[in-house]
């Protein structure tokens, strides 16, 4: 296995555990969940909960390497999500307890809140694998 294979593989693994953790965190389970590694690593949660101003809709949690986590309204697919919030840290990878409390917060504001992030060094693969290796399950 090449270096680049392998670093993908130690990426995928610690997102992987990361999301795992968040999702349990937030209370959703596996099945729920999703990622990718393509040209941005991305992650997807579908959320139980609803947003008191839009019931009929289902929210989703999104987090990419670029922008971080973000609650939004899930739309139509081929459509952009309508972003209610986004997480508001300095880490791309914040704690799966923040964003535990980010998502709880979101919901009870019933409003949209917080800008985007604005990350000013993008981390590079090889750094978010390291912050997430912590996540990596044996």
């Amino acid at each position: 296995m090449d270096r680049r294979a392998a670093g993908l593989t130690e990426l995928s693994r610690g997102l992987a555990g990361y999301l795992r953790a968040v999702a349990e965190a937030v209370g959703v389970p596996a099945e729920a969940t999703s990622f990718e590694l393509s040209d941005t690593a991305t992650a997807y949660l579908g959320l139980t909960r609803r947003w008191p101003t839009r019931p009929g809709e289902d929210l989703m949690l999104v987090w990419s390497e670029r922008n971080g986590w973000a609650v939004a309204v899930e739309t139509d697919p081929g459509e952009p999500p309508v972003v209610l919030a986004w997480f508001a840290g300095e880490d791309v990878v914040p704690e799966p307890a923040a964003v535990a409390r980010f998502v709880t917060d979101v919901i009870a504001a019933e409003r949209s809140s917080a800008p985007r992030p604005v990350f000013a060094v993008d981390v590079g693969r090889s750094e978010l694998a390291a912050r997430l290796a912590r996540y990596v399950e044996n």
